[in-house]
């Protein structure tokens, strides 16, 4: 038979050729005459099942049946009946006859019987697996009874099939027929092919072809008899021989057990209908039967069910049959995912039963839903996709994330909710690596420029330590124009001991970055100045970051008397002992999850606190642990940072940075450097030495922290540059025009170059009046500059 069939389908006579559809392997059971074989579409190769039933007379009642059972299998649709693809019916010349072949092509699908071997399933599982599956096929009796007025006449385990995603199906309609009980004129029999029906599984007035007690039934009586035959087949583990062996319940669930004697009760109007045995017994309240129902009508529940079952869902999933959680579950998962009906934690569960999946499968069935994800404008979704980065992100490829993440989770870095820019900070440690120097130059360190001038400290103080994760892949330029300045100038002078603290420490973990003049004329004199910093811990990492520079001097100077001068300008963190953990205390800090303990009370006010930052470590090792920011209270001492939404000299930001278009005055040239806190006496002497004009002489101005009450008014002329000696020069190249971008428009765009020389201010302002912009910078001359220091005799 196997191969009179991949003869046809092959083209060996008229027509043939034309099936659209490949023959493969049969299943060793099917329903009457039939076979079922393994299938694929020519046009895809998309999976299919297969249907053949052949005679060698056209008259023949097998034929005649299994037509009735094509017709009724194209008309009746539901979603428990097996799906009809195509049928065809083929006549070949064999010897001296002719041999007609019936072709029904379906959804793929396999026997009850086999898909039960092959599962295995034990226990509780196997028992809330058959379950749901009589649950469906309950349904299927119940829609062509009640709704239909059909009969299917041959409910048993040979009508039952399987599909992919383990649903239980109805077919074999080849005795399938109009319930006509109705009708008073009716004599014949209301099956006509009820013969094909196994005696085994006729109920007492069919076996006896009572067609008046049959008639004067419910339309339900004889497919009830089938269900309980069904019930019996599939928990005996065995097929029904004869009509007696229903009386052994020994393997019957008690649950079941009153609802089974009910199905077959020897007077059919007292046999129990489809749809109430599917509403009332008992057994078909279970986890998986609760927990597949739910989502199918998951657009029908109100936000709160849907949080509250979403909340459940991952421990849930651990109770349930693990195949049937793959291959019913997941589908439906992602459905509701990607289509919006599900609530923000289902993703924890995606996730979850995402990590059961091989890593091929992985990346076909759960990457696509989170990439789409993505482009979600439910807030929600976008904190649980970023909360969760760490364990799909290595997945994503480069492309992926440059191209159609990226532009997504950028929009979190000027988002309204401090959490969500956190997030969106801390995520860049794993997308990084993926970016384009397009991306990386142009769009990237933009907003982190931004979020050093945060209003949370811990959002400037995580900034500070994602630029130092990450310089590593910036390219040279880059680099050199801004690690410096967004350490020395931004981190160095915040109000934050934290944040000063992760300056102090990027410097040291982005050492071999730096040249020894860089070393000696920027980053020494920025940070000798904290070893009398308030904070204990950030002087600790002060002095080691003094050691650690001054060592690398050493090593240079030894290295430049043994004639080796081709090193001896850049030795960077490699050669220094004991600082291996450094990047390592940055990854942490920013990988860490909250714990309770690590929380503070929630401040009384609406505002959204971030999840964590950094705080000091002991003197002993070059590490900081990460804690939680408390309330706002906490730094009432402090002057307020500078507000995140003010222009700073970038233009307007919505939802995103214009890269095709912006100048290189996008930078930091207009802003004020943040307040300090207040020095001492000799601190305030050594900053007014190394912050005096270098142009001509003018009136002496007051220190910014000096305790004279006299408070001077500033003037245009005393705006020179603070760090103007020991800052990067001042590109000589005219502002570019908004419209023009050049091909070197990202590397000259420096978010950090013109913070290297803030502007200084002479009049302290009010913590509440936040933070002016009072008259930009004088423009820098061009052409020959001072730039030698007044004499250290005129310190003050």
């Amino acid at each position: 038979m196997f191969n009179f069939l991949k003869g046809v389908v092959g083209g060996s006579g008229g027509g043939q050729k034309d099936l659209p559809y490949n023959i493969g392997d049969p299943y060793p059971s099917a329903w009457s005459s039939w076979s079922h074989f393994r299938g694929t579409s020519k046009d895809d190769g998309s999976p299919v099942s297969i249907f053949s039933l052949s005679g060698s007379n056209p008259q023949d009642g097998r034929l005649a049946a299994g037509r009735n059972g094509v017709k009724r299998l194209r008309t009746v649709r539901h979603p428990n009946i097996l799906s009809f693809l195509y049928s065809t019916e083929v006549e070949t010349v064999d010897g001296s006859g002719t041999k007609v072949t019936i072709y029904i092509v379906t959804e793929p699908a396999m026997p009850l019987s086999e898909k039960i071997k092959e599962l295995s399933l034990e226990g509780t599982q196997r028992d809330e697996y058959y379950a749901w599956g009589l649950h469906q096929i309950a349904k299927a009796v119940s829609f062509l009874n009640n709704d239909c007025k059909l009969v299917h006449g041959n409910v048993c385990l040979e009508s039952v099939v399987v599909t992919q995603t383990l649903d239980w199906k109805l077919h074999a309609f080849d005795v399938l027929s109009e319930y006509d009980g109705t009708s008073g004129t009716a004599t014949g029999p209301m099956l006509p092919y009820e013969w094909l029906v196994g005696s085994q599984y006729k109920s007492v007035e069919l076996a006896k072809s009572d067609w008046v007690a049959i008639r004067k039934s419910p339309p339900w009586a004889i497919d009830s008899w089938g269900l309980g035959c069904l019930i019996y087949e599939i928990f005996s583990g065995m097929k029904l021989g004869k009509t007696e062996e229903l009386r052994n319940t020994a393997s019957i669930p008690k649950s079941l057990l009153p609802d089974y004697q009910r199905l077959l009760s020897s007077t059919p109007s007292r046999r129990l209908n489809a749809s109430k045995l599917i509403e009332n017994s008992e057994y078909f309240h279970n986890k998986l039967v609760d927990t597949i129902h739910f989502m199918e009508i998951l657009s029908l529940k109100d936000s709160v069910e849907k949080d509250t079952f979403f909340r459940k869902l991952p421990n849930l999933t651990e109770q349930l049959p693990r195949q049937i959680v793959l291959k019913k579950l997941f589908p439906l998962l992602t459905s509701a995912l990607e289509y919006g009906s599900a609530a923000a934690p289902a993703l924890t569960a995606l996730l979850k039963i995402g990590s059961w999946l091989s890593a091929e499968e992985y990346t076909l069935k759960v990457l696509p839903t989170i990439i789409k994800l993505f482009a979600s404008n439910d807030r929600a979704i976008r904190v649980a996709l970023l909360q969760h980065i760490d364990q799909y992100g290595e997945s994503l490829s480069a492309r992926v994330v440059d191209e159609q993440v990226y532009p997504h989770v950028a929009t979190g870095f000027v988002d309204t909710s401090s959490i969500l820019r956190e997030l969106t900070l801390k995520s860049m440690l794993i997308m990084a690596p993926k970016l384009s120097q397009r991306n990386l130059s142009g769009s990237l360190l933009k907003y982190l420029s931004k979020l050093q001038v945060d209003e949370e400290p811990a959002i400037r103080t995580n900034t500070t330590i994602l630029l130092g994760n990450i310089a590593s892949f910036l390219n040279d330029g880059t680099r050199k124009r801004v690690l410096i300045n967004a350490f020395t100038v931004r981190a160095l002078r915040d109000t934050f001991s934290p944040a000063r603290g992760a300056g102090v420490m990027a410097l040291c973990a982005t050492s071999s970055y730096y040249d020894t003049t860089e070393i000696a004329t920027r980053i020494l004199p920025n940070i000798v100045v904290l070893t009398i910093d308030p904070d204990s811990d950030v002087r600790s990492k002060v002095f080691q970051a003094v050691d650690q520079f001054m060592q690398i001097l050493k090593q240079s100077n030894e290295k430049s008397n043994a004639g080796d001068t081709a090193h001896a300008g850049s030795l960077g963190l490699a050669s220094m002992p004991g600082n291996a953990g450094l990047l390592e205390w940055a990854m942490s800090s920013l990988t860490l999850k909250g714990k309770p303990s690590d929380q503070a009370p929630i401040a009384a006010s609406n505002s959204v606190r971030p999840v964590t930052t950094t705080t000091a470590a002991s003197s002993e090792t070059p590490s900081m642990a990460p804690v939680r920011v408390s309330s706002s209270s906490d730094f009432a001492d402090a002057p307020a940072p500078p507000s995140p939404t003010s222009t700073d000299g970038w233009g307007e930001i919505e939802n995103g940075i214009h890269e095709e278009q912006y100048s290189d005055k996008d930078g930091w040239d207009d802003i004020e450097p943040l307040e300090e806190p207040k020095p001492s006496s000799v601190l305030a002497n050594i900053q007014a030495a190394q912050k005096r004009p270098v142009s001509q002489p003018k009136p002496q101005a007051t220190s910014l922290r000096s305790k004279s009450t006299v408070k001077a008014v500033a003037t245009k002329d005393e705006d020179d540059d603070l760090w103007g000696s020991i800052a990067v020069p001042t590109p000589k190249i005219a502002s570019k025009s908004l419209k023009v971008k050049t091909s070197g428009a990202v590397e000259d765009d420096d978010p950090w170059a013109a913070i290297a020389a803030p502007p200084p201010t002479t009049k302290a302002k009010p913590l509440s009046a936040g933070r002016g912009r009072g008259t930009k910078a004088a423009a820098p001359k061009l052409g020959a500059q001072r730039i030698n220091r007044t004499s250290s005799s005129g310190m003050q």
